[in-house]
């Protein structure tokens, strides 16, 4: 064999060394940083020991039932009590009934305060009314006490185009209203009622969580929101206040320690499937790999609430 021949075989037996360490070196980053984030956790308190758990419910509400199990899980967890962090504006009417049932469900086994702190109207006034106690912010928003449904109709605007959409159905009210056909008086009529039954039962549950009758619940149940100052005097919240001011109010009336560590609770998805995406991707940005910021968008947008279906309990701002 040839010096040159020699040469080549020993690059080629080289390289492929390189590149079996190159993919080692990188598994081995990977690896180190997953251990360091699980020691971080650890470190900064994992669920282990007593602690005061907080729960966050932000954004749309639509009873995933990732959170209802963590809720059931916390109900068998160390922790001796827990801090329900609201700042959502509502979702479907359904979730949040399911949501209010698993938070009255937990408070029933440990301490449950829910402290709002930027906006809890509608379903997730709902959400608030299974803890123990309400907190809000002076500021916060409050209320919303409702529901709607809406069906955009583009009948006319299908007219305009040419365009029929042909129905068979098995009696006049299976899918009305379509949105792709006039509203018939029978389908808004029965729109209406049951838009009206889950009202009266959003109405009740107020009155009877927060013991209001006549018109004081008249007063709120209005689809109306109040500030946090304005939800006191109406009786909608207990007390005006903080993540601290909750935990002096576990600590004198549920003999809760006031120096308990706080432990964030968060939903498997949350735990698991984001953080590692995220991690990869930091990885990926270290190594000089062109990994664009859209995939972690694209993975937020997959793994978020669906289209909301049904009828909704959610605050929605005035147009201006």
């Amino acid at each position: 064999m040839s010096l040159t021949s020699d040469m080549l075989v020993d690059r080629r037996r080289l390289r492929r060394q390189l590149t079996f360490w190159r993919v080692a070196s990188v598994l081995i980053l990977i690896g180190a940083l997953i251990g360091a984030a699980l020691a971080f956790n650890r470190l900064r308190g994992g669920t282990g020991g007593s602690h005061i758990a907080r729960v966050s419910i932000e954004g749309l509400i639509t009873g995933r039932q990732e959170t209802l199990d963590l809720l059931r899980d916390i109900e068998k967890s160390p922790a001796s009590a827990v801090i329900l962090r609201i700042n959502s504006g509502g979702g479907t009417t359904s979730g949040s009934e399911a949501l209010h049932e698993a938070v009255k469900t937990l408070a029933g086994k440990k301490p449950v305060v829910a402290v709002i702190d930027g906006i809890g109207a509608s379903g997730a006034y709902m959400t608030a009314l299974g803890a123990e106690r309400i907190f809000a912010n002076g500021s916060a928003l409050v209320g919303s006490i409702g529901v709607i449904a809406q069906v955009p109709n583009v009948s006319k605007l299908l007219d305009t185009l040419g365009v029929k959409v042909e129905s068979v159905r098995s009696s006049p009210l299976k899918a009305m209203p379509s949105g792709v056909e006039p509203t018939t008086p029978e389908a808004r009529a029965a729109l209406e009622a049951t838009v009206a039954d889950t009202y009266r039962w959003f109405r009740e549950l107020v009155g009877n969580r927060r013991n209001l009758q006549g018109e004081a619940l008249n007063n709120v149940a209005d689809g109306r929101v109040f500030t946090g100052r304005q939800a006191l005097g109406l009786k909608l919240i207990d007390e005006l206040g903080s993540e601290k001011d909750a935990v002096a109010w576990l600590e004198r009336e549920k003999k809760i320690a006031g120096d308990l560590r706080i432990v964030d609770y968060k939903p498997k998805s949350q735990r698991g499937s984001l953080p590692a995406l995220g991690a990869f991707h930091h990885v990926a940005r270290l190594m000089g790999l062109p990994v664009p910021d859209a995939v972690d968008e694209a993975a937020h947008r997959l793994l978020g609430p669906k289209a909301l279906e049904g009828l909704v309990s959610v605050w929605q701002m005035p147009a201006e």
